[in-house]
C-alpha cells in the first residue's frame, strides 16, 4: 500500500472565523509600523497579545518586552501598550518621563473603559464581571478610582457580595469571556440587584463571540476539538470549554503543530475540529493541518457561522509608513 490507502481517515472541521482578529491584527501593526518609522529598540509593556509565536516575531524584529516602564532607558525610543489596555497611571507615568508611547489597546477594550467610566459618571458603583489578575482586568480597574469597582468572577461571588448601595449598580465585563458563563452571571446579578444598570451595549467583543458560535457549530459528535493560542490567552481558553460543553468529547489546547496529540485521536475515521484564539496566528493553523495530513488521509470540513471584515486604523502618527510585503505577511499572521 502507498500514499493516502494507508493513512488512517480522518475528518478536519475547520472553523471559520478564527484567529485573528481586528484588534490584534492592529496592534501588532502598531510595532511593526513603529520599528519601521523611530528603529529598534521599540519597547512594549507586557505581551503586545497573547502568543508566543507573535512575541518572538517582534522581538526578532527589534521590540523589546518589558514588565513595567521602569525598565526602559530614558533613550527617546517609543514604547506601546499591549492590546489588553492599561491603567491610567500608565499613560501618566510615561508622560511625566517624557516618553513617546502609543497606545495600542483594542478599540473594543476602550470602550469598556468608557461604559465602566460612564456608570461611576451616572453615580453607579461598578461590577465588572472577569478574571482577577488578567491584563485587561487590570487595565479597565485601573481607568476607576479606588472603591468604585468591584470584580465579580463567578456566581458564587455574586452570593456573597453586599455593596453599599443596592439601587446604583452597573456592570460592564471582559472583552473576551464566554458567552454562556456571563450570561449566569448576569442573570445572578438582575435577580439579586433587580436595578443594576447594564452597558449601553455588549461589552464581549465580536470576535470572541464569532469564535464561539463557530466553535459550538463543529463541537457535536467531534473526537477532539484542538484550539490553537497560548496558555495564558483568555479567548482562547474559553474555545476550549466552549468546545467541551458544546458536545466535543474533549477539548485541547495547543501552542503549535509540535503539541497535537495523536495518542488521543486512536481510532480510524475520527472526528477532528479545529480553531484558533484570537491572537493564534493562521501560520500556526496552517501548521496544525500539515502535521494532522501527513499522519492520516484527511478530508477537510469549513464550518463558518459568520464573515468578520472589520478594520481597526492604527493611529494617524503611523498611517503613512510604508510596509514591506514580509511586514504585511507577518501582521496577517502568515509570516
Amino acid at each position: 500500500m502507498s500514499g493516502n490507502a494507508s493513512k488512517p481517515k480522518l475528518t478536519l472541521r475547520l472553523c471559520e472565523p478564527r484567529g485573528f482578529c481586528a484588534g490584534v491584527d492592529r496592534a501588532i501593526q502598531i510595532v511593526v509600523l513603529a520599528l519601521k518609522k523611530y528603529g529598534a529598540p521599540v519597547y512594549v509593556r507586557h505581551e503586545i497579545v497573547h502568543n508566543r509565536f507573535v512575541v518572538d516575531g517582534l522581538r526578532d524584529m527589534g521590540a523589546i518586552f518589558v514588565k513595567e516602564l521602569d525598565e526602559i532607558p530614558d533613550d527617546g525610543q517609543p514604547v506601546v501598550f499591549s492590546a489588553h489596555g492599561v491603567p491610567k497611571s500608565v499613560p501618566a507615568a510615561a508622560g511625566a518621563r517624557e516618553m513617546l508611547y502609543l497606545d495600542a489597546t483594542c478599540p473594543l477594550v476602550s470602550k469598556v473603559h468608557k461604559q465602566a467610566m460612564l456608570h461611576v459618571k451616572r453615580g453607579r458603583h461598578v461590577i465588572l464581571i472577569g478574571h482577577k489578575g488578567h491584563p485587561e482586568v487590570i487595565g479597565t480597574m485601573g481607568q476607576l478610582a479606588e472603591g468604585t469597582v468591584s470584580l465579580i468572577e463567578t456566581v458564587e461571588d455574586v452570593a456573597s457580595f453586599e455593596p453599599d448601595d443596592p439601587a446604583a449598580l452597573g456592570f460592564v465585563t471582559q472583552t473576551t469571556l464566554s458567552l454562556d458563563d456571563t450570561a449566569d452571571i448576569v442573570a445572578a446579578l438582575q435577580a439579586k440587584f433587580p436595578q443594576i444598570m447594564a452597558p449601553s451595549s455588549e461589552s464581549i467583543c465580536y470576535a470572541t463571540t464569532n469564535r464561539q458560535e463557530a466553535v459550538k457549530a463543529s463541537a457535536p459528535d467531534t473526537d477532539l476539538f484542538l484550539i490553537v493560542g497560548a496558555p495564558n490567552s483568555s479567548n482562547s481558553k474559553r474555545l476550549v470549554e466552549v468546545a467541551e460543553r458544546a458536545g466535543a468529547v474533549r477539548g485541547v489546547l495547543v501552542q503549535g503543530p509540535q503539541e497535537i496529540p495523536f495518542d488521543l485521536i486512536d481510532r480510524n475515521e475520527a472526528v477532528v475540529a479545529l480553531s484558533a484564539g484570537a491572537s493564534a496566528p493562521e501560520i500556526l493553523v496552517e501548521g496544525m493541518i500539515s502535521a494532522l495530513k501527513e499522519r492520516f488521509d484527511v478530508s477537510l470540513e469549513l464550518v463558518q457561522t459568520a464573515e468578520e471584515n472589520e478594520n481597526f486604523p492604527v493611529m494617524r502618527s503611523l498611517r503613512d509608513v510604508p510596509m514591506t510585503a514580509a511586514d504585511m505577511a507577518f501582521v496577517n499572521g502568515q509570516g
